[in-house]
């Protein structure tokens, strides 16, 4: 108890020293600061943390990011400054578990928080869903360009140079997966349009390589009443493109790189190559109608982009 007390002790000492000297480095670049003797240089700072953490004998001493984070919860401001700031980094454990073959890359990686899983699928079609456990799947459809979760009908949607593929990872049976075929253009990317409504039902965004960007909803019943009998076995039941309302309107003039439904806006983006219309963001209600879009012009395009709430910006890369 003595020596926790000590190191206790020595902590509260050691944030004192490093707000006095986030307190001389702002003065220093603000050029307010004047020399005097109580300047913390590096002879100092290190002399004054070996008397502190020195003197405390048979104790597990914590790891350098765990004495930083200690006062990560403090409410005042010096500690809450953004020069001091300090990201706590987890221990990682690697997956060992071979789930693509050789010359083989992931086309996609989803992160399903409140089902604590990962989706991955791989270019090659293999799609694969790590929690305890790994359960993958090895498609017969095609190149794998891009994959998401439904979060309502509770599978897994992954799209391919002309097909849709649905996969109900909870089914034992043979055929545990549809593909949703054929679609004219070659897919590129997927996601899905997150509500607050709750109903049975989900809906997805599409992009092609034609600029088109496509709006599918789907309910359980698409998978009970437009099925029909292919010629011959396979592992998924093929769905006929044409028995679903499948919407689409040309946004770019080249490949469109990614899709994006932002929650907190209540729009979807989409970004492209193309120099003229790189980057769109609006009400969903534009697939569905020939209104004009908010669009973005950037030099040779945009490749990726994202949107981060806290500051209200959202982020392109090109």
């Amino acid at each position: 108890a003595l020596k926790s007390l000590d190191f206790k002790n020595a902590l509260e000492q050691f944030q004192k020293l490093v707000e006095k000297m986030i307190i001389q480095k702002t003065k220093e670049r603000s050029g307010l600061y004047t020399e005097d003797d109580d300047e913390i240089d590096y002879d100092k700072f290190y002399k004054t943390t070996a008397a502190l953490f020195g003197s405390i004998n048979n104790l597990d001493m914590p790891d350098w990011l765990e004495i930083f984070g200690c006062f990560t919860e403090e409410s005042d401001g010096l500690s809450q400054s953004k020069e001091s700031m300090v990201f706590l980094v987890s221990e990682k454990k690697q997956i060992t578990d071979s789930v693509v073959k050789r010359k083989d890359v992931i086309k996609g990686i989803v992160k399903v928080s409140h089902l604590d899983f990962t989706i991955t699928a791989s270019q090659k079609g293999v799609i694969t869903i790590f929690n305890n456990q790994v359960i993958l799947i090895q498609t017969d459809a095609g190149w794998i360009t891009g994959c998401d979760f439904l979060p309502q009908l509770k599978y897994v949607v992954a799209v391919t140079e002309s097909t849709v593929i649905i996969w109900d990872y909870k089914s034992e049976e043979k055929n545990n997966g549809y593909v949703i075929k054929p679609m004219k253009n070659c897919l590129l990317c997927v996601c899905t349009v997150t509500t607050s409504d709750h109903l049975p039902k989900d809906t997805i965004l599409m992009g092609d390589d034609k600029g088109y960007v496509y709006l599918l909803t789907m309910t359980s019943d698409d998978f009970i009443m437009k099925q029909y009998k292919d010629e011959k076995e396979s592992q998924f039941r093929i769905l006929d493109s044409e028995n679903f309302n499948i919407l689409k309107r040309k946004l770019h003039d080249d490949w469109v790189g990614r899709v994006k439904y932002i929650s907190a806006l209540k729009c979807f983006g989409s970004c492209s190559s193309d120099s003229l219309r790189s980057f769109v963001l609006d009400d969903i209600k534009r697939l569905e109608d020939n209104l004009p879009v908010r669009e973005f012009s950037v030099p040779r395009g945009v490749n990726a982009f994202t949107y981060c709430g806290k500051a209200k910006v959202i982020v392109t890369g090109g």
